[in-house]
């Protein structure tokens, strides 16, 4: 997938243009930040499953408050990727489900959250050495100043 070099660019200062604006700008980069958000991550991977109702999501996900998971859903759904299914009964059943592209959009973040799981390993023992190295240079500066200070 080709990204434009618009994705990493900066974004705006908080006084500068208004969002209709900062999207015009810059699209990729607030569908990219939509779609990979820790929410939207979660809620595209479950709605690949099957459609959900709200509160079913919001049990599946976990941890996620309802003022969140609604924000992130409507953001999704104004992208086009989450479709909203509001049927006319007492009481209201809403359920939510995958548009084509959205179905597009989850199966490449399942794609890079099967990553993270295959490759756990590496990445903790990438921390672990950082972690040490870091721990190494420390003492190594400490031991340093205390001989300059001597």
């Amino acid at each position: 997938m080709a990204v434009s070099k618009s994705v990493f660019e900066p974004p705006a200062p908080a006084s500068g243009p208004l969002l209709s604006e900062r999207e015009a700008m810059c699209p990729h980069r607030l569908v990219l930040e939509h779609v990979t958000s820790r929410w939207g991550v979660l809620v595209l991977i479950r709605l690949q499953e099957r459609p959900y109702r709200f509160s079913e999501l919001r049990r599946a996900i976990g941890r996620v408050s309802e003022k969140m998971l609604t924000q992130t859903l409507q953001t999704l759904e104004r992208d086009g990727l989450v479709h909203r299914d509001a049927k006319p009964v007492i009481p209201p059943r809403v359920d939510y489900s995958l548009t084509g592209l959205g179905r597009e959009a989850a199966e490449q973040v399942r794609a890079l959250a099967s990553w993270t799981e295959r490759r756990m390993d590496g990445v903790l023992a990438a921390r672990q050495a950082y972690d040490e190295a870091r721990r190494a240079d420390g003492e190594a500066r400490r031991a340093h100043d205390e001989a300059r200070s001597l």
